[in-house]
């Protein structure tokens, strides 16, 4: 084969890859019924679950690549925080970035793809072993992004992993409340949820 020839090959092989991660964010974010299917996806990408293996291995190949996918096009946190802002100013920022985020087309597909992971962390690891360091990679990847971006002020270590812990958790049960039409004042539950967070790391 030419080396010309080898270029379009591989450049038709990554955009089979790519349509391949684009329908599977599409189905999962639907939620609909057999929407974590590898042939469903397959056949929204217009290809087959052999075309699928050959790029991704397996379903858990697939389900690590969609990962991988959504953590590069969110990048990292200092990038988009209040990096030489006040504590409450950084803080406000992280919620608002969370706030808005959890309602984007790739966390609805992230969170409908967990739903149907085992929720047993060893069976996890067992039956899906990429897609499982995935997900433990993106929770340090957050601990450290969160410590980042408080590393210049006076707060201790050990109270940002904390609240790195527990802050996406809390967000998305804010988020669940503007998407079920909550009465609750959804502003004024961030606002006091920042202050909270504010008090704790101030010690």
């Amino acid at each position: 084969m030419t080396e010309a020839a080898e270029r379009r090959t591989n450049r038709r092989g990554q955009a089979s890859r790519e349509s391949m991660l684009d329908a599977a964010l599409q189905a999962l974010a639907s939620g609909a019924p057999g929407s974590v299917s590898g042939n469903r996806i397959a056949k929204d990408a217009g290809a087959t679950w052999g075309t699928v293996k050959y790029q991704f291995g397996d379903i858990d190949g697939l389900w690590a690549a969609v990962l991988r996918r959504t953590a590069e096009r969110r990048g990292t946190l200092p990038a988009h925080a209040a990096p030489h802002g006040t504590l409450a100013q950084r803080v406000a920022a992280i919620l608002d970035i969370l706030y808005a985020g959890l309602s984007s087309t790739d966390s609805r597909a992230i969170e409908n793809l967990r739903a149907a992971l085992p929720r047993d962390r060893a069976e996890l690891e067992r039956h899906y072993p990429q897609t499982a360091s995935e997900l433990a990679s993106w929770q340090k990847t957050w601990i450290t992004d969160c410590q980042s971006a408080f590393a210049d002020l006076d707060v201790d270590p050990a109270r940002v992993r904390e609240v790195a812990l527990f802050i996406p958790g809390a967000m998305r049960g804010i988020t669940s409340e503007r998407q079920l039409g909550s009465y609750i004042d959804l502003d004024e539950a961030r606002h006091g949820l920042s202050k909270a967070i504010v008090a704790y790391l101030q010690g």
